[in-house]
This record gives structure tokens, sequence and C-alpha cells, in this order.
């Protein structure tokens, strides 16, 4: 292809230390951001004015009154992880500077700050009573901590007129030319509960509220930013410019344009007064959620981006919106960005783009609105320059699907810039006309006495003793009284399941972790959940927040959540709940058990830290995540130089409820060798910016009950690096609506040089899996990295990266397959003479079916079509596949027995595919696919193809839907006869004189023709 660009160079740190991939031609990793906007990163003050207000009042909030126990069970002896700012002098009365103070208690007990990598055993709440904090100069936040106001009245933290700093709180300071922290590495930390004023900084003041670099598990919630509204005003509520240790390095006509890149994020419930931006801000991706912006210059500058949800944003008086056109060189700077859900009033441009029919990249600029109401809004979109690509008026009208990029519905690409028919939402996810939503808890107006310690219980938290029936008596006991379980700060050992009855509700302090340990959780013949929600078949509600699921040392078997529970009415809910995999202290899985091994495919068995990360099983239904990273490590956080080291964990998210109702908002899985995300036989689930990075090689075999993927099946006869896990694999499902993903394989064998944006990329083959059935799936701004096929549906690729290149991701804006109707899938299709009847029951000691055959092959060969050839040839009108393999064991018969009939959760357990064809369904366990034919039990399938001539077909309207498919060779008739028949299927069609499809049906009303596809059937 021929490419925009001279030169780009990445270096993807992955987890490495920067000082690791030094680039030549970029020394300085912030230059043209960090130049444009030097006023706010080394803002000085103007001033040495103090500042004077009343006094606020307290109202009590539990977190205040408990008592304080939370230790690190890693850390230093001693340490202390609750530290309230007035017990280190902070006065918060309005007069006081209290800057010293506070950086005090942040700074206390050896945190890791400057000069630190990264550290897990120095967790800390740094938590504000009401009043008012007088600042000087920057709070310095440091790693893994959590900054807490009182959510009843919450603190002001008051910027001096003289204020110096890089914001009232620095999330990642400039100590030198860089980050203190690789901002892709910045974990595990919050910021709630705060009002930030800084009214009485000049207006010409570049000052912003927060300085925001940071990456997953990460949060801002239900803060308030005072800014000027005078006009001139330089405030600036967010500032990030993200982080420095993965750099791209674009070359436009020998011109370097270096920019820094993180990987975030989350942020919720924020409102903005005033200022010149509300959110100034750039990053890989984020979600962000009911967001307020009043009477600012420009709600949003958007500085660079490669995806982000925007769900609910309330823009009111300001003069621009959303601006997007951000540029260098030419080059557009914006990914992609999908806006859903929200208002837009008295704003006369709500979005600024510079997408354009030249723009560059092709696809940079993906733009997606869907349910944007406007009022008085005179320009809905313009184009950078003043031409309006989208008009307002002076009323009120929503906008119900807009967008620009490239489009496959399901053919592509197609580059588009105009309204489109939007997602159809179930209802069932809705509240009102918008999705449904639901912010953390923070049980601010229960009493303190409605919280039960789990220390105070008896459980150590020291992550060595065994704390397992501590923490199951004092979790049982808060479900009997209605109380609230509460996990001081520590690491919970436990050697055995930990389980979650309904009615309970689970509070963190500074992430807690629950660590499973032992040989209860090491078989993987034999998983075993490390906490279990609720049991098959249980209702109810649970709440939980702020914890963290681990495993120590090998745990072969361990499933760190399984979720079970049905819930009606008011969702479940899971926030700021993590799990995470090795590479922390106390984890036993460290870069000195598990280094990373390049050229070296030798599996070490003891690194083998899960076996799935979350099973949201079949009963399960309506649960809301949030800001929910679930990440097997690549690298060693507690390690001086963030060392790369290889954990083997088997699955990331499987969701397999029939039920379905899930929302995921702001979710990431990673690192996982079968797949990250995979959703199968479900339905109803609003993905809200999703992300995942692909691992290192798999010591997990194939689990037909649980829809695993068999590589060794789907990529026999491809090339490239085809058996790499899937970012996201949907199948046999339906209503699955994905609000922005970020699918990305940035190394192969620890190697980055397959990622480089704009290709080769060959990371691996594939990222995104649709297979069998599946209606109302729609994707918003996939981004896909180091991937040559960015969707495959039943295997054959439906996008290529090439096609859609962005500033480093590749990027399709808008994507709808269609309803996809898998051969034989619902009851009434028919194939030859034989008839569909559904997903029957049946068991081994009651057999619906009474008479054994067998097929050639065997049990490895069994397909839909030999199974109804064998019963056909033995003058049988009933066939049965089930399990994958077996012809029903016994297969075949004239008459249902024992009662047999359908199942009653319908096909929800006839699931498993075929062992001679993946892409077919053969029953499941204790399911049967039951076939009947009336009109061919004496005329059995022959054995021999037959031409039946010329046949219409089309790209858009396949009349054989499975391929093209490889033949292992040249394309002759004879080799593709032999490649369906080897496949199962009883059509076969040549056409092009190369390509080769196949089926057991024709479809898209496919019939004689002058031209298209020669076509044989096998036996009639």
């Amino acid at each position: 292809m021929t490419f925009f660009y001279n030169t780009i160079v990445i270096a993807l740190a992955l987890g490495v230390n920067c000082a690791h991939f030094k680039i030549p031609e970029v020394e300085n990793t912030v230059n043209e951001i960090l130049h444009e906007f030097s006023n706010t990163v080394h803002y000085a003050g103007n001033g040495t004015q103090s500042s004077h207000v009343e006094k606020r009042q307290s109202t009590p909030y539990w977190y205040e009154m408990i008592t304080h126990q939370g230790i690190s069970a890693f850390g230093p002896s001693g340490y202390q992880v609750y530290r309230n700012v007035k017990d280190y002098g902070a006065k918060g009365d309005g007069v006081t500077d209290d800057t010293a103070a506070i950086n005090a208690a942040m700074n206390a007990g050896g945190r890791c700050g400057q000069g630190c990598s990264s550290s897990t055993v120095t967790p800390a709440v740094i938590y504000f009573p009401s009043g008012t904090y007088i600042l000087s100069s920057s709070i310095i936040d440091q790693y893994y901590t959590q900054v807490i106001g009182n959510p009843n009245n919450p603190p002001v933290l008051k910027a001096t007129a003289g204020f110096s700093g890089f914001g009232l709180i620095d999330g990642d300071k400039y100590y030198t030319a860089n980050l203190n922290w690789d901002s892709t590495n910045v974990f595990w930390r919050q910021v709630r509960n705060f009002v930030f004023d800084l009214t009485s900084v000049p207006i010409g003041s570049s000052i912003c509220g927060i300085h925001w670099p940071t990456a997953q598990a990460t949060s801002l919630q239900n803060l308030v930013f005072q800014m000027s509204s005078a006009a001139g005003t330089q405030h600036v509520g967010i500032f990030s410019e993200s982080g420095m240790c993965q750099i791209m390095v674009i070359k436009i006509e020998k011109e370097v344009a270096d920019k820094v890149v993180g990987s975030a994020g989350f942020m919720n419930d924020l409102t903005f007064n005033g200022g010149n931006f509300g959110l100034q801000i750039g990053n890989q991706q984020f979600t962000m959620r009911n967001i307020v912006f009043n009477n600012c210059v420009t709600a949003i500058s958007q500085l660079w981006s490669w995806g982000w949800l925007y769900q609910g944003l309330t823009i009111n008086n300001c003069q621009k919106g959303v601006d997007i056109s951000s540029v260098n060189s030419g080059s557009q700077l914006v990914g992609s960005i999908t806006i859903i859900d929200s208002t837009f009033t008295n704003t006369p441009v709500g979005v600024i783009t510079a997408f354009s029919s030249t723009s560059f990249p092709n696809t940079a600029g993906s733009l997606i609105l869907e349910n944007v109401f406007l009022s008085n809004v005179g320009i809905a979109v313009q184009e950078a320059g003043g031409a309006t690509l989208l008009a307002g008026n002076s009323g009120s009208t929503t906008i119900a699907g807009w967008g620009q990029g490239n489009e496959y519905t399901p053919n592509g690409p197609q580059r588009f810039q105009g309204s489109f028919t939007p997602m159809t939402r179930p209802e069932l996810l809705l509240n009102g006309n918008v999705y449904y939503f639901r912010s953390k808890p923070q049980y601010n107006n229960l009493p303190v006495s409605s919280f039960l310690s789990v220390r105070s219980a008896g459980a150590t938290g020291n992550g060595v003793a065994d704390d397992t029936a501590a923490l199951q008596t004092v979790i049982n006991n808060a479900a009997a009284s209605g109380s609230v379980v509460y996990f001081d700060a520590g690491t919970y050992r436990i050697t055995s399941t930990l389980q979650i009855p309904p009615g309970s509700k689970l509070v963190g302090e500074a992430y807690p972790i629950i660590v499973s340990s032992g040989p209860f959780f090491n078989d993987m013949n034999s998983p075993q959940p490390v906490v279990r929600v609720g049991n098959a078949g249980q209702a109810g509600k649970v709440e939980w927040t702020d914890t963290i699921v681990s495993t120590q040392g090998t745990q072969a078997g361990a499933i760190a959540i399984e979720w079970n529970l049905a819930s009606s009415g008011a969702a479940s809910g899971m926030w700021d709940v993590h799990v995470r995999i090795g590479g922390f202290a106390g984890s036993n899985l460290q870069v000195g058990q598990c280094p990373k091994t390049p050229g070296n495919l030798a599996i070490n068995t003891a690194c083998v830290g899960a076996y799935m990360l979350m099973h949201v099983t079949a009963s399960a239904s309506n649960l809301y995540l949030e800001n929910v990273w679930l990440w097997t490590a690549d690298h060693d956080v507690d390690s001086s130089d963030n060392n790369q080291i290889t954990i083997y964990s088997g699955r990331g998210l499987h969701i397999e409820s029939t039920a379905g109702n899930f929302w995921l908002v702001g979710t990431a899985v990673e690192h996982n060798t079968l797949y990250q995300y995979q959703l199968a036989n479900t339905q109803n689930i609003f993905m809200g910016f999703i992300q995942t990075e692909t691992p290192a090689p798999t010591p997990f075999s194939v689990v037909p009950t649980l829809n695993d993927p068999d590589f060794a099946s789907s990529c026999a006869g491809q090339s490239g690096n085809c058996a790499n896990a899937w970012g996201l694999r949907i199948l046999n499902s339906s209503n699955i609506l994905v609000y922005g993903g970020g699918l990305y394989s940035f190394f192969n064998d620890y190697n980055t040089t397959c990622s480089n944006g704009g290709g080769p990329e060959t990371c691996q083959s594939n990222i995104f899996s649709l297979e069998r059935s599946l209606s109302n799936i729609n994707v918003y701004c996939l981004n896909t990295v180091g991937t040559t096929n960015m969707i495959t549906q039943a295997g054959k690729s439906l996008a290529l990266y090439s096609d859609n290149v962005n500033i480093y991701s590749d990027t399709i804006a808008l994507f709808n397959p269609g309803v996809v109707s898998y051969p034989i899938s619902s009851p009434g299709a028919t194939i030859l003479c034989w008839t569909y009847r559904g997903c029957y029951t049946d068991s081994i000691s009651a057999r619906i079916l009474g008479n054994t055959l067998t097929v050639n092959g065997g049990a490895a060969a069994m397909t839909i079509g030999a199974c109804l050839n064998a019963c056909q040839t033995a003058g049988f009108s009933l066939a049965g596949i089930e399990y994958s393999g077996e012809c029903s064991q016994p297969d075949c018969d004239n008459a249902l027995r024992n009662g047999g009939g359908p199942a009653p959760d319908g096909a929800a357990q006839c699931n498993m595919s075929c062992n001679g064809n993946k892409t077919e369904i053969c029953g499941g366990p204790n399911r049967l696919d039951l076939y009947s034919s009336s009109a061919c039990t004496s005329a059995p399938i022959g054995t021999s193809w037959n031409s039946k001539g010329c046949y219409s077909d089309s790209i858009s309207a396949r009349t054989l839907s499975i391929g093209p498919v490889s033949v292992g060779g040249a394309t002759t008739v004879q080799l593709c006869q032999a490649a369906c028949k080897a496949l199962g299927y009883v059509y076969a069609g040549v056409e092009y004189a190369v390509e080769c499809w196949c089926d057991n049906a024709l479809r898209n009303g496919g019939g004689p023709a002058a031209n298209g596809l020669d076509l044989y059937t096998f036996g009639f």
C-alpha cells in the first residue's frame, strides 16, 4: 500500500522502562504538546496573595469514623495506610496554607514517589474531612493512592492567587523533562469527592485543577471544578498530555511530531464551571460518563486519542462543545471519538472536526454521535475552518445517528460522513431513552454501625495466615444482618472458595487483595472459583467496590471471580473491582520466578497463575460493571525496572448468560491466552469502550463445554500468526452493542516490530471473531493494533488493517454484519431433506434416540452432514448430535424415547462445536440437536459429486456462505470438492478460478444463472 508518512517509528515498552527502548530520533519525548501548553505545565504563579473564605461545617461520613486498622502485608513494618490530613497539621479553615501538611500526609512512610518506577507495597488513602484547604502549590500525588473527601460535604481545595505548580493535584510530576512515572504503568489510583476552586487565580494564568496522565484501574469521581468565566480566562479543569513510555513518532515531510501515549482509564460525575477548557486531554483511550460543562469557552479540547467514549455529556452555555480538530503538520491527532446519550444547550458549535475528503491519516477523526439532544445549537458539526457539516437550529432536535470514517455494513470499507441508522437498543438495557448507569455507591448515608470490619472479625490480612474461615463468617453475618462488609487494607489469603451470598455489600479500603493459595485452586482439570457470587439458580443483589482478586503462586485451576447471581429490578454491580494475576509482591509470580524468555517457547508450568479471570455463568443476569480491569501481569510492578514477565492465564472474561442484561462501562481485559472477552450464547450487552492486549503462548487445552476456541482447527492451513488469543469473540449471541473498542497486539515473542503503525501489522492474524448465529451485533469505533485482519466472521476476514490506517491504531467507525444465520440453527431450517427440530434434552441413563451408529473417521470427524448421512443410510428418520462428536450416542431412531422433548432453556446449551467442523454446532452436554426426515429414509445420500451448472452469486449475498476455503494448493474443482467434503459440506462451488466455497444449503435465493459459480452437490 502507499502510506501517507515517510516514516513511522514506534517504541512500545509494554511494561519495560523507557530507557530500554531509546530511539535516536527522539530523545525528548514531550515536545509538541508540552511546548504548546508550557504555561500550564510550568505555571509559576503571579503573586503571593492569600485567600480568605468561610469555614465549612462537617457532616459525618462513616469512613472517617470507622476504626482504621488497614495494613500493607508486604510493605514496611508499621506502615500506615490511612492518613487523615488533619492528623498531619492541615486545618481546612480557609485561611491557613495547608499545602505542606497535605504533602506530608501524602509522603509519610517512604511512599513510591520521585525516582520510584512503581510499587504495590505502599498504598495509601489520603482522607480530607469537610473544610476549605488553601493551596499555594501542588499536592504531589504518589503511586497507589486514593485521595478521598467527605461525599456528604465535599472539601474544597482552593488555590491562592499566587499558586505555583502543575495542577492543584499533580498526578505525575515532571521532576525532570520527563514524567516521573510512565503513564502506561500508573495503575490503581482514585480522586473522589472534592471541589477544586481556581477562582482566586488571575484569569490570564494557565492553571489546571488536576494533571492526570494515567492508565488502567484509575478513576476520578464526584468532582466539581470552579474556574473563572471572565473573558480571556485561561483556567483548565483537567489536563492530560498522557505519558511517555510508549512513543509514537510520525515523520511528515521530515518534520517530527512526537506524541506521548497513555492507556486509561475512567472518569464520572464531574462538573466544570467556567474556564477556558473543562477537559484538555489526550490518551490512548478513556470512558467518561456523566460529565457537565457550564459556561466554559470550550468544554472539551481533545489533544489526541486512539479511541474514546463520552457517555452522558451535558454542555451548557459554552462557546464550543467538543473540539477534535487537533492536527500537527497536516496530520490529524485524534483517532476516534464516540458521543452518546448527551445534551448540548445554548452552545453555538457542538463538535469541531478536521476530518475531510482529503484529511489524513485515512481514518483519523472518526466520529460517532448517537442520541445527542441539541437545544439552541446553531452548528451541530463543523469542519475546522468554518464549513458546516451538520446544521443545528435555534430550537431543539435530536441526532439519532451521525458519523464519519470508514464503515462496514457488512461490506467495506466505505468512507462516509453523514447520518446513519443507530443501534437498536434493547429496552432492558435502558433507563428511559438512555442506557442505564449507576455510580459507585459510597454508602455515605449509613452510620458507621452498619459496617463490619473483616480485621475486627478475625481476619489478619497479612498475606500469610489462612483467612478463609474468618472472611466467610463475617460475609455471612453481614448478609444476614443487612450490614456492609468492610475490607480493611491488607492481603487476605484464602485456601478454598469464598462464597458471596445474595444481599451482600462489600467495600474495600485501598484495594484490599483477596488472594487464593494452595492445591484447591491448582487443578486445571477441576477449576474452582476464588470468589463465587451466588450459586447457580440463586436470585438477589450484590454490590461490590474497590477490591482486587488475585492468586499466589501456581494456581492452574483458579477462576478469580464466578458470577452466578440472577438479579431482577436494580442490577447488581461491581465498581473498581479488579483482577490481578502475578507481577506484585506476595504473588510469588514475579520476575524472580517468571522472567520473560524470548526465543524460548517452553512453558514454565510454575507460572500458570489462573484458569480464568471472570466467568459469568448461564444462570446469571442483570450485572453492571464499571471501571473493572482484569489483568494478567506482563511486567513486575514491584521490580525496580518494571521488568517484563511471562504469566499464563487461560481465559479472560467469559459471559454465557442466557438471560443477559449486562453493562460493561470502562472495562479492560489483558494477557489471557485463549481470549480476553468471550460472549457465548448470550444477549443484551452494552460495552462502553473495551480494551484488550494479547499475551504469551498458551499451555491450556480446549474445553468444549466452555466454548473455547480451537486454534489447531481454525488455523489449519493458515499462514501468519493465527493461533493467538482473541481480543473479542462473539458466538451465537444477540444484541451485543460495542461503543468503542481497542483490541491491541503489540508484540510477538516480546518483539514489537510487528506492530508498526501503518504496517506491516503482523503480531497476530486475527483479533475479533464473529461465529455462528448472530443478530444485532454493532460496533462503533473499533481500533486494532498489530493485527492483519481487524474482523473475521466464520474464519473469513471482513476487514484489513491496511484499509483503515489511523494515527497508530487502525479504525473502523461503524460496523454491522447484519443478521448472520448459522446453517441449521433454528427449528424449521432444512438441509437436503432433513429438518432441524431444535435442542432436546438427553441423558446417559435415558437416551431419547435408541440406535448406536458410527461415522467414517469416528467422533473426531463428526459433522452435521456426516451424522445425517449415517442415519439416512441406515433408514432412520430421526438423527441427533450431542457433545461435539457423538452422533447422539446412540444417535438414530424413528421415534423419541424416554419422554424426550425440547430443552426448557431452548438452544442455550446446544453450544458445542462439531469435532469435524468447528464452524458447526453439534449439541452440548446432555443436549442434542435433533433432525427429522420423512422423505429420505429410502434414499440415502450418495457417494459422488454431481454438477448442477452455473449458479448466481454476489459478494453481498453469497449463495454458499463458507469460504473462500483453502484447498491446499492451486484451486481445482476436485480439490474444492475434497475440501468441502472433508469439512462436512454437501455443496461445493468454484468461482473466479481461484475461490472455493462450501455450504449445506443454498442461501440468499441463489439459483441457476448465466454467470456466477460452478455448483456441485454430493450425493444428490
